[in-house]
């Protein structure tokens, strides 16, 4: 296997490079004014340990795969088109008015309990630039009223005149019925042919979100098309970077639903969390086949600290309807929780407390921390890992990146010292300890809403950061064991490089599978299998486009179900695709009833109510080779042996701990499987830092694996 797997992220660019068995991981800063640069410069590190060059790289390997924030940053920096959007004539209140969500949409627990306060986000779309069009069609899908097509030419050419780049059509039904949409698209290619020097992109809601529920379905396609261009042009770009070095196979952009595609075959809104999402792939990968139970995935990267949650060895949590940024949408999505906590996190004096504020804002790469010396002159939480002794200014990822611990101080000083009546180190140690309970927070919270407790789970610390705060997080809550995986710092590079060609389809409808007023099951046994069939072709025909065997496509079925009327669906996989008769209608019903009794009690499923289906949704993939993990499992401590002398040491600052500690430092090289080495300690390599806090200790496992666990 021969394969390059990337992870570009908001200050860090991560690849990771599999050749013949040999896995290389190379990190660079991110050229966000052209992504290809801090791609060559990370590559160029991983093939002058192969000896080659990088077209040799590129013209050999089998695949090239991209995961990126990009699109993520571009909609929270509101960098995007005008929009101009096509509704259903009486609806253009719909997007407007967001059912009266959009005030609470992202923010955090404390902002969505206090609504008349909070601020509206800007919109993406302005409501002049939405204008309705004269057509219906009703819930089941016929006509009401036919598509007036003049209508449609002259707001199609009023949008235009008004500066619309991008057209989004939104109509009614229009997931069960999408003839008028495509008509409007057939009209806007008259009227603009893509030919044509200016032509506008335009699209289609029903071929983002395959749900009803008009608001998120329209939201769904507002995103997608404001993030349109930014994502075209940057991801094109990347391709013609591959072009330009050899590089002929397709490029493959990583999607948030934990698959991947093609680029031709990818939406934009399909790539947002794309790089976070590579990671827990990548931890559900690991915990099957290293069988270490529950984990939960934490990412610490240079802006953000990501969260996911896989529990025995392999599932995963979805949200069919995620918020992304301040807007809710309608697409499959690997379920996480993003906190602005990461190295570049922005240092502030809160006044309301008298005490540090951690982020979200962040440095990213350019300027990036004070301690860069690249402009930057605010204090960060890198500069205060630099301050408190944990980071080697000569070695910092492997020496490519000098830093000024008198820049860092000088930061921390100008901003923070004066205010707080303290020392830089003392304002260091509030930094960081900030920083690791805002994530601690963060990591308690999501497992205890999901009904979970800490003490049963795995850590699994990686990026960049993540060994470096691990155990400050850690000793917050119950949990006492902390694993570094392999390839820790490219970690979600690694799961890029894992995961399988993947496309997901889905409709909605209102299919009674029982109805308790006549007591009577399901029997249109033609309709669930026609459209069943129809959303295996429409997967099975996005892979065959991308060049796929039809023998090598498989398919699972998932279908959303519910009580009655309740608002609360459950999601059950059918291991069977095809409805022949009244056993498979009750071995659906009876897969629901044992789905929902695992998540609400065993007790709680109420058939007496009826039951409903009212989305089916089919998941179309090809299993690719993956990375293989060894056996990581620390040894037990009768046979763990003592580490070699270390190579220096360092004075060190830990919070909760009075005085400076002389802390030894050992190179990662040195550190053989089976070894243990009691905090504090560093354990530094070229790409990452393990920071062993006091009352832990760090057991080496093969593979590069490392452990922390309580002393």
């Amino acid at each position: 296997m021969r394969r390059v797997s990337v992870d570009i992220g908001g200050t860090f660019t991560d690849c990771f490079v599999v050749w013949d068995g040999k896995y290389i991981e190379a990190k660079a800063l991110t050229t966000h004014h052209n992504l290809a640069l801090g791609f060559n410069e990370a590559l160029g590190k991983a093939y002058r340990d192969l000896g080659l060059e990088l077209e040799e790289i590129l013209a050999q390997v089998d695949s090239v795969r991209y995961a990126t924030t990009l699109g993520t940053n571009a909609l929270i920096e509101h960098k995007g088109p005008r929009i101009g959007m096509l509704v259903t004539a009486g609806y253009e209140a719909t997007v407007p008015l967001s059912r009266a969500r959009g005030y609470g949409e992202g923010l955090d627990i404390l902002g969505q309990q206090d609504l008349p306060n909070a601020q509206r986000p800007d919109p993406l779309v302005l409501p002049h630039m939405i204008r309705g069009v004269r057509e219906r069609v009703d819930f089941q899908g016929d006509l009401v009223m036919p598509l007036d097509e003049a209508d449609v030419r002259a707001q199609i050419r009023e949008l235009v005149d008004r500066g619309a780049e991008i057209i989004v059509v939104a109509l009614v039904n229009s997931v069960v019925n999408p003839a008028h949409e495509q008509r409007i698209e057939e009209i806007l290619l008259e009227e603009y042919p893509s030919h044509l020097l200016g032509a506008i992109p335009v699209v289609l809601s029903h071929q983002v979100a395959g749900r009803k529920g008009e608001y998120v379905r329209a939201s769904s396609a507002i995103v997608d098309g404001y993030l349109h261009s930014t994502m075209y042009h940057a991801l094109s770009a990347l391709e013609q970077n591959l072009r330009a070095h050899r590089y002929e196979q397709p490029m493959l952009v990583i999607h948030n639903s934990g698959g991947m595609a093609q680029l031709n075959s990818t939406d934009a809104l399909q790539t947002i969390h794309s790089g976070p999402v590579s990671g827990i792939g990548a931890s559900e990968h690991l915990a099957m086949q290293c069988g270490l139970g529950n984990v939960v995935a934490t990412d610490m990267g240079g802006t953000s600290y990501d969260i996911g949650i896989v529990v025995e060895g392999g599932i995963k949590h979805y949200d069919f309807n995620p918020v992304i940024d301040r807007w809710l949408v309608s697409v499959p999505m690997v379920h996480l929780v993003t906190l602005g906590s990461g190295g570049g996190s922005i240092a502030s004096y809160d006044r309301m407390y008298d005490t540090v504020k951690c982020g979200p804002e962040s440095a990213g790469s350019d300027p990036g921390p004070a301690c860069y010396d690249r402009g930057g002159m605010r204090p960060t939480v890198t500069d205060a890992d630099l301050l408190l002794g944990y980071l080697d200014p000569q070695n910092y990822a492997g020496g490519s990146i000098p830093l000024n611990p008198r820049r860092a101080a000088a930061a921390v000083e100008d901003t923070l010292c004066d205010e707080l009546d303290c020392s830089v180190i003392e304002a260091a140690l509030l930094i960081r300890e900030k920083v690791d309970d805002n994530m601690a927070n963060g990591l308690f919270t999501e497992l205890r809403a999901r009904g979970y407790d800490p003490k049963d789970f795995t850590m699994l610390a990686y990026g960049g950061n993540g060994p470096l705060h691990c155990c400050g997080i850690a000793q917050n809550l119950s949990i006492d064991k902390i694993l570094a995986p392999p390839f820790s710092s490219v970690f979600s590079a690694v799961g890029a490089g894992n995961l399988h060609q993947l496309h997901i389809h889905e409709t909605s409808l209102y299919m009674v599978l029982y109805d308790s007023n006549s007591r009577r099951l399901f029997d249109d046994y033609v309709r669930f299998n026609d459209i069943v069939a129809d959303l295996k072709e429409r997967g099975t025909q996005d892979l065959l486009r991308q060049g796929m065997a039809r023998e090598d496509i498989h398919h699972s079925l998932e279908l959303d179900m519910r009580y009655g009327n309740q608002l609360v669906q459950t999601t059950a996989v059918i291991p069977r695709h095809e409805v022949r008769g009244p056993v498979d209608v009750l071995a659906i019903i009876e897969q629901f009833s044992e789905d929902y009794g695992k998540r609400f009690g065993k007790g709680s499923q109420a058939p007496e109510a009826g039951i409903r289906i009212n989305t089916i949704r089919v998941a179309a993939f090809v299993r690719h080779e993956t990375v293989q993990f060894e056996d990581i499992k620390p040894l037990p401590a009768e046979r763990r042996k003592s580490p070699p002398p270390p190579s220096s040491t360092r004075t060190c600052h830990f919070v909760g701990h009075a005085g400076a500690f002389e802390t030894p430092v050992w190179s990662r090289a040195a550190i053989e499987p089976g070894m243990q080495i009691a905090g504090p300690a560093i354990i530094a390599s070229e790409v990452t830092t393990f920071l062993v806090n006091p009352g832990w200790n760090f057991v080496a496992a093969r593979q590069g694996a490392s452990w922390f666990l309580r002393a």
